[in-house]
């Protein structure tokens, strides 16, 4: 809607027409005059544009009863309000209403003329004043009203164009789920326009599958290609926004191409008959459009049967109507002019006819054009009513009786809202746009061979959100084998689970479904990482609280390394009280007892040791099990070294020149070197901690939630590892270079071997715990200790055993020292 003088000029202080245009239409006067277009005559031989002063042949030919159905609904409406005493009471309305030829310009002309008025002069000097017109309804083609509104004044299309017709468009896409669709329009403002909100509209939920235009001039080699695009496209859903004639010869090949396609109709064409014949039945049957609101308006039918061109000889629309209704000539008004056919005499009975003129039971146009003439009225009652002291201008100001001047009924032309007599609420939006109200029509194949179409839904857009489409879906028909809609996607949905990743160089509505990564859940567009203490569902769908693991005594594993350590721990006390037993045998005393059983000792705390690794960890199991099992470790393996040293020293202490090699190998030597060795072991541990102590920690960085003990300062636990493989590392060297030594009972034999195992077991241990995840690492620990436990113990006490339980006759000093040959 804009506003815009009219083209008056003014001269030698008189405000003058420059020159009339010479326009068919009829007139009612008023205290307010509204003006009128509509499309009455069709077909138009495009006039020469200049000013007309004499009568000349009309250019508008073939007249459209529908068209003139219309302008009198105008007149109609225009006639209630002046009737209704409730409505702009002491005011009296009258029109101007002009035919626009379907030609743009002749509704400038036309608009042009109402704007300026028709009288040769006005009373102001100034050209200033109420226009003779305050507003136009019409014209119903968008070309024409773009162009009108640009320049002239407050016009009301009633077709209601604009965008709603997008906005309704949409309603239908997605609630069938329609993501991917064709888009057809035609080559005017009416289709390139809705062309672009489309794009707009459809962007929030789906895409374009193609985008064509229908040709001016209907080539054919432009409708082939286009058939071609929608043949290879791989949507079903075609939308087309269209007037009947550009898309009429599209259609002749849709039937000789037998292409099937669920096709989406705008308002321009969902009702024409134009297409709903037995030819097109097959493939245009079970489409889908929208179709301006159906309304009833009671009374009208009695109105246009009233009319008599007799009432107003002047009105030249009145006169055209009756000719081309009757198939007269009125005498002509100029003797040179002659008359041929069948001369009218005005009182035909127009109540004998059946035609669409008549017709009110489909009032769509018409019943828009009502709506927008009581919306006029409407702001003009409210804006005549203004209380002075609170209007909208400036200073609380009213609009002024005498001057009305467009842009003030447009203010209150935005904030009209009133339901009419069948139930329809008019209002309008923020920019100038009625909240529309549209019937969904679905073309319907009948018993009889051809197509209707009938309603089978509404949208309106006064109703709530959830509400604007109301459909009756049993009442649908569907071209298809499975009489259901059609799936019309580029990409089926991704699935729970999964997320969408587009394809290059594709519209976002074709993409692929990838998985989500462990840990995540989707909405089937994107993955969302779950809480942290939460992991994914199998399904991915939803986030779980995720398990909590540690090395518990109630699981099988546990329960298992619990029973070694336990079978380990009672077998360190059963060599030691087999040895406290015998402990004056030469097995048991040869090469000192007292480290003997301190290795015993150490080994039934390292056993014992590995139940701190079980359980959920606390502080002081943290603490407490590394420290342990340093120092456990330490104590064993300083004694086996001690141990070797001795069995070294022995040896040489035999030979001529090593004599003095014992003295420095005595028991309180042996018992200083051990003391010193595991006091190492425990300042380490002391400062470890105190310095980053392991503590309890949770770690939810897994698919469970993991409690573990927290190393605290890996150099720290490197350390002390260091330590115990050093003096492993030293303990091996040296009962490897003593292992042939010339002795009976060579204990180095055995060290070598314990301690072979020993390192083994650890050093294949660093690279198994680093990858063992959760409550594995701790059981991946606890074996290692049990295994070089078990290793140290087996290979240094059980030929000790052997020899003591099953062979007491190889228990004595000269067995062992090689002087009698043992017993077999």
């Amino acid at each position: 809607v804009c506003l815009s003088l009219g083209p008056l000029w003014h001269a030698g202080g008189v405000c003058k027409l420059r020159e009339q245009f010479r326009i068919v239409g009829m007139q009612r006067e008023g205290d307010i005059v509204l003006g009128g277009l509509f499309e009455i005559n069709l077909l138009s031989v495009f006039p020469e544009l200049s000013f007309r002063t004499k009568p000349e042949q009309p250019w508008c030919h073939k007249f459209d009863v529908e068209g003139f159905q219309a302008a009198q609904t105008m007149a109609f409406a225009i006639e209630e309000i002046n009737r209704n005493p409730n409505l702009l009471p002491n005011v009296t309305l009258g029109y101007r209403i002009y035919d626009n030829c379907v030609k743009l310009g002749v509704a400038f002309r036309a608009a042009t003329s109402l704007i300026s008025g028709t009288e040769s002069s006005v009373s102001s000097l100034n050209c200033s004043g109420t226009p003779p017109v305050l507003a136009i309804v019409g014209d119903p083609l968008t070309t024409h009203s773009i162009a009108i509104s640009s320049v002239l004044i407050t016009i009301l299309n009633f077709f209601l164009h604009n965008f709603s017709h997008v906005r309704a468009m949409m309603q239908i896409l997605k609630h069938f789920g329609w993501t991917w669709v064709g888009l057809i329009v035609s080559n005017d403002d009416y289709g390139l326009n809705a062309a672009q909100s489309f794009h707009q509209d459809i962007s929030e939920f789906g895409c374009v599958a193609f985008y064509e235009i229908l040709p001016k001039d209907n080539d054919i080699t432009e409708i082939r290609r286009i058939m071609g695009v929608i043949q290879r496209s791989t949507s079903n859903v075609v939308v087309v926004f269209s007037t009947a004639s550009y898309l009429l010869p599209l259609m002749d090949e849709v039937a000789q191409q037998n292409v099937t396609r669920q096709w989406i109709a705008s308002e321009a064409w969902s009702t024409s008959p134009m297409f709903l014949t037995p030819r097109l039945l097959p493939f245009l049957k079970g489409t889908l459009g929208i179709a301006i609101r159906r309304g009833e308006i009671e009374g009208l039918r009695e109105f246009l049967l009233s009319l008599q061109p007799d009432n107003d000889p002047n009105n030249g629309l009145v006169r055209e109507f009756w000719e081309d209704m009757f198939d007269c000539r009125f005498k002509a008004e100029e003797a040179e002019i002659q008359t041929e056919g069948r001369v009218c005499t005005g009182n035909e009975d127009l109540t004998a006819t059946d035609n669409a003129y008549s017709d009110v039971s489909e009032l769509r146009p018409s019943y828009n054009v009502y709506k927008a003439v009581y919306a006029l009225a409407h702001a003009l009652h409210n804006l005549l009513n203004c209380v002075p002291g609170q209007g909208p201008f400036t200073g609380h100001n009213c609009a002024s009786h005498h001057d009305i001047q467009p842009w003030q009924l447009l203010h209150y032309l935005q904030n009209v809202n009133f339901t009419t007599t069948f139930g329809d609420q008019v209002s309008f939006d923020e920019n100038g746009d009625a909240l529309a109200i549209y019937d969904i029509m679905n073309f319907h194949a009948m018993p009889d061979g051809t197509m209707r179409a009938r309603t089978v839904g509404v949208i309106d857009e006064s109703q709530p959100s959830d509400k604007v489409l109301s459909l009756d879906e049993e009442k649908i028909f569907w071209n298809f084998k499975s009489n259901s809609p059609p799936q019309s996607v580029c990409s089926d949905s991704c699935s729970p689970g999964t997320r969408k990743a587009t394809k290059k160089g594709l519209p976002i509505c074709c993409f692929d479904c990838i998985p989500c990564a462990d840990g995540e859940i989707s909405n089937s567009v994107e993955c969302f990482t779950c809480p942290e203490e939460f992991w994914s569902s199998a399904e991915k769908d939803h986030c779980v609280p995720k398990d909590v693991e540690f090395l518990s005594y109630e699981d099988a594993l546990g329960i298992s390394l619990t029973a070694i350590s336990l079978l380990g721990a009672c077998a360190c006390a059963g060599v030691l009280a087999v040895f406290a037993h015998h402990r004056h045998t030469p097995v048991v005393r040869a090469n000192n007892s007292e480290l003997s059983f301190l290795i015993l000792m150490s080994l039934k705390l390292c056993f014992l040791c590995a139940l701190l690794f079980i359980g959920q960890p606390r502080l002081w199991t943290c603490q407490l099990r590394h420290a342990v099992f340093g120092i456990s470790f330490v104590l064993c393996v300083s004694s086996i070294l001690v141990k070797t040293m001795v069995v070294v020293a022995v040896f040489k202490a035999s030979q001529p020149e090593g004599q003095g090699a014992m003295k420095w190998f005595g028991a309180p030597q042996q018992r200083g070197t051990v003391l010193i060795l595991t006091a190492l072991q425990v300042a380490i541990c002391t400062i470890w901690l105190t310095t980053a102590s392991p503590v309890p920690f949770k770690n939810t960085q897994s698919s469970k939630i993991v409690f573990e003990c927290a190393v605290g300062s890996m150099a720290g636990f490197a350390t002390l590892l260091g330590y115990i493989g050093l003096l492993a590392a030293v303990s091996f060297l040296l009962a490897f270079l003593a292992r042939n030594l010339p002795d009976n009972f060579n204990e180095a034999k055995f060290i070598t071997f314990s301690m072979l195992i020993f390192c083994a077991v650890w050093i294949a241990f660093i690279p198994v715990y680093v990858s063992s995840p959760g409550k594995y690492a701790d059981a991946v620990e606890i074996f290692a200790i049990l295994a070089s436990s078990f290793g140290l113990l087996i290979s240094i006490f059980a030929p000790k055993c052997y020899i003591i339980l099953l062979h007491p006759e190889r228990n004595t000093k000269k067995a062992i020292m090689g002087r009698i040959p043992a017993k077999k």
